[in-house]
């Protein structure tokens, strides 16, 4: 790494410790405040099916870019499942404070100083007179030919280049290639749950 470089990292550093803590504070915290959880899949009681999902693509879409939906449909009596999911995200980092799909101070540093990517999944599924909302969001770390900031030769992290297949993915999660499964971000799907409860007021 040049001087450049090093001065730059120092810079990010300092400044994150200083915004983590305060200038007069105990320095950087990297836990997350306790919080009540929410359960997930979360209860929703009876509300249009419509509204419904109305909420859920508007909170979600504050978080994420959406790849595909299909909205819960009434024929007759019954309500199919609704799902949607999104497309991956780069994470935020400390320096884009206005961008919301990083919650922790653990999880902006991590997205800071490795490439790591998120994405989501949401099934809206009728219960009873009302609906249970599940949110799972997963997370990605790029899985990089090596170390960006190594001094050493190619030589010493042979890639092939072919594609390796794995047997158990962690938590069912699909395996995308150059991309290295970290399981759930449970944290993020709390947040989405909780935003979602308060755009329909229960």
């Amino acid at each position: 790494m040049g001087l450049l470089g090093r001065w730059q990292l120092a810079w990010v550093v300092a400044w994150g410790m200083w915004t983590a803590g305060g200038c007069s504070g105990p320095g950087l915290v990297l836990a997350p405040q306790v919080m009540v959880l929410e359960p997930n899949p979360m209860p929703v009681g009876h509300v249009d099916h419509q509204l419904l999902w109305q909420a859920v693509v508007d909170t979600v879409d504050d978080y994420f870019r959406i790849r595909r939906e299909e909205p819960v449909r009434r024929f007759g009596n019954v309500l199919t499942e609704g799902q949607l999911e999104t497309y991956p995200l780069v994470s935020a980092t400390i320096l884009e404070p206005w961008r919301r799909d990083t919650v922790t101070r653990y999880d902006r540093w991590e997205a800071t100083l490795q490439s790591m990517r998120r994405w989501a999944q949401v099934r809206v599924i009728p219960a009873g007179e009302g609906f249970q909302v599940e949110v799972v969001v997963y997370k990605e770390l790029e899985d990089v030919r090596r170390p960006e900031f190594s001094t050493a030769s190619d030589a010493a992290f042979p890639h092939t280049g072919a594609l390796q297949r794995l047997v158990e993915p962690l938590n069912e999660q699909p395996i995308h290639q150059g991309w290295i499964p970290q399981g759930r971000d449970t944290a993020l799907e709390q947040e989405i749950l909780r935003q979602l409860r308060r755009r329909l007021g229960v």
